[in-house]
């Protein structure tokens, strides 16, 4: 039977009898070109990447990834009533690194009634040959709860598989932008590259603890670089998540730098979390990098310079932290790395005196980067927002290569210098504060004998938790797995603590489930704080200063469901304290 409109199965390969005349390309942009993927398990679906679209997140894609200035256009995407003017239909191509790989498109809209439950959630199958497929938007009956775009997602059948994926908008008659130019690859073996890189060097600061590491390493001496910080730390935005990170990469350029024999003599722990600030670091950092006292960094890099907008004592957790890892009798390096968001922000301002007070090594990605992205390519741009972003916040794999070239620039440097006589000072004022140089983590696991406490119906585990790519490893550690947790069916009676300390933070799950509520938190029998974790919307830890005084003395802790929310959970992941 004769098939004008499709290919013939006749055992070779023919084009169709009559063709049809090609439609006119509609004025689209990209809100994601070529971009990595990679399936990360979710608890109760199918594993995925995920891309989250609310608040200014998809205007800065289409603004830095689509090249879109009109701003009015921009405006447009922030509503789905906006979208539906603007986007006639959206193009997502796939290509997948398994041809046996199933991969489907979801695309899913926040409800006005219930922003999770009520919008249109649409799934589209992909082929994963890089075909594309096209979502007409007028072909679709969407919700009248559709409130905004939401999120997508690429699902996938299996952990860890890799994709690279494009999605673009096609406009609506009347609306147009500028074609997309592709652009050429990152030189990364110029001498341009080279000096760029060399910009980031923003203070050699004393180099006896760097370069007593860097020589051990050398003897083939045990050495542990380790690395602390947030989201970029984890790795988000590389794929793979847990070789192609900047961390992992960085100890991979200091491993075959230094390291003997095939480097089999450097180690390599990462503790990044995503969302969090040192407010939180401060309190894991024995945990996650000292593993309780297993593990003994001889190189610690540091990277909160853009997580810690979110820290409440503006810099006092940071500094905290860095005296906490530098008074370790083995005394380690540490190394404060400044990353960088698209809009060019990052705390290095309020944070670099820190490093210029102990006289620390410091490295600016920020400062390697921003004055070029301005440039044309023949003005000489070397990489491009496009090129470094994943999105508004995380490196693609180009951009975590850009961070650990300049981690390794800083190892080089102080490999060619000469030593510095004698150590850095710890013994003087701080700049910003130490009040939290000494916390301790307070968990289920690590109670101790001076503090008295009653669970009450805070009885249960949570084990619906953040989970976090540690070291090399692929698959998620659970943070805070040792919690108390409030459940639907718990009762009304409260969690008591008695401890004596000079301050207290309390760390609490975020969560985007309606299942959970607030609660409110007493301190000596007054209302501090109503905790609501739905303020960030998503499963992530959330610290918050109870207390804070200049002397230890003994506090009482109660912490109760809010009225309203008796019959929801709500998750205490643990506390940290100075004695």
């Amino acid at each position: 039977m004769e098939n004008n409109n499709s290919f013939i199965a006749t055992g070779k390969v023919e084009g169709p009898k009559a063709p049809k005349d090609p439609v006119e390309r509609r004025s689209g942009f990209f809100v994601l070109f070529e971009t990595a993927i990679e399936a990360t398990a979710r608890a109760g679906s199918r594993p995925s990447q995920e891309i989250y679209l609310e608040g200014s997140y998809l205007i800065d894609k289409a603004r830095y990834i689509g090249g879109v200035t009109d701003e009015q256009m921009l405006a447009l995407l922030s509503s789905w009533s906006g979208f539906r003017r603007l986007v006639h239909s959206i193009g997502v191509s796939v290509k997948t690194a398994n041809r046996e790989s199933e991969v489907s498109f979801l695309l899913q809209n926040w409800g006005r009634t219930s922003k999770y439950e009520t919008g249109t959630r649409l799934l589209l199958p992909c082929p994963g040959d890089g075909t594309e497929v096209i979502l007409k938007l007028e072909d679709t009956a969407w919700s009248e709860e559709d409130e905004a775009p939401g999120k997508f997602a690429f699902e996938f059948s299996r952990e860890g598989e890799l994709a690279t994926a494009s999605i673009i908008f096609y406009l609506n008659d009347g609306f147009a932008v500028p074609e997309l130019t592709i652009e050429p690859p990152v030189p990364f073996d110029s001498q341009e590259y080279r000096d760029m890189i060399a910009k980031s060097l923003l203070h050699s600061g004393n180099n006896k603890r760097l370069k007593a590491a860097i020589e051990k390493a050398v003897k083939g001496e045990d050495v542990t670089v380790a690395y602390i910080g947030g989201s970029i730390t984890q790795g988000a935005g590389a794929k793979p998540i847990h070789t192609e990170c900047y961390a992992y990469q960085s100890y991979l350029k200091f491993k075959e730098r230094f390291g003997k024999d095939g480097g089999e003599n450097v180690h390599y722990v990462k503790a990044g979390v995503g969302g969090t600030p040192s407010e939180l670091g401060v309190i894991r950092y024995d945990r996650d990098v000292l593993r309780d006292g297993t593990v003994a960094p001889d190189i610690v890099v540091v990277e909160f310079a853009v997580n810690d907008e979110g820290d409440e004592t503006k810099g006092n957790c940071f500094e905290s932290l860095i005296l906490k890892i530098l008074a370790a009798e083995n005394r380690p390096a540490v190394i404060l790395l400044f990353s960088v968001f698209v809009n060019d922000w990052n705390l290095q301002e309020r944070l670099s005196p820190v490093g210029r007070h102990y006289n620390l090594p410091m490295v600016s990605v920020k400062d390697a980067v921003t004055e070029q992205f301005r440039l044309s390519k023949a003005e000489g741009n070397l990489i491009s927002k496009r090129q470094f972003f994943y999105d508004i916040y995380h490196p693609t794999n180009d951009g975590h290569r850009v961070m650990a070239d300049c981690l390794a620039c800083l190892f080089s440097e102080t490999y060619k210098s000469p030593t510095d006589d004698e150590d850095i000072t710890l013994d003087q004022p701080p700049v910003l504060g130490n009040d939290f140089a000494g916390t301790r983590l307070l968990d289920r696991k690590c109670l101790i004998d001076t503090v008295s406490l009653e669970a009450g119906g805070f009885s249960e585990s949570d084990t619906e938790l953040q989970m976090v790519e540690m070291d090399a490893h692929p698959s998620g550690t659970p943070e805070f797995p040792h919690n108390w947790m409030h459940t639907a069916s718990s009762g009304q009676t409260s969690f008591k603590l008695k401890i004596t300390s000079k301050n207290l933070i309390l760390v609490y799950k975020d969560s985007g489930s309606p299942e959970f509520g607030k609660a409110d938190i007493f301190v000596d029998g007054k209302l501090t704080l109503t905790a609501d974790p739905h303020v960030n919307n998503w499963t992530h830890c959330n610290p918050v200063i109870l207390y804070q005084y200049e002397h230890s003395q003994e506090h009482e802790i109660e912490i109760r469901m809010a009225a309203e929310d008796q019959d929801k959970c709500f998750t205490i992941l643990g506390f940290g304290y100075n004695e």
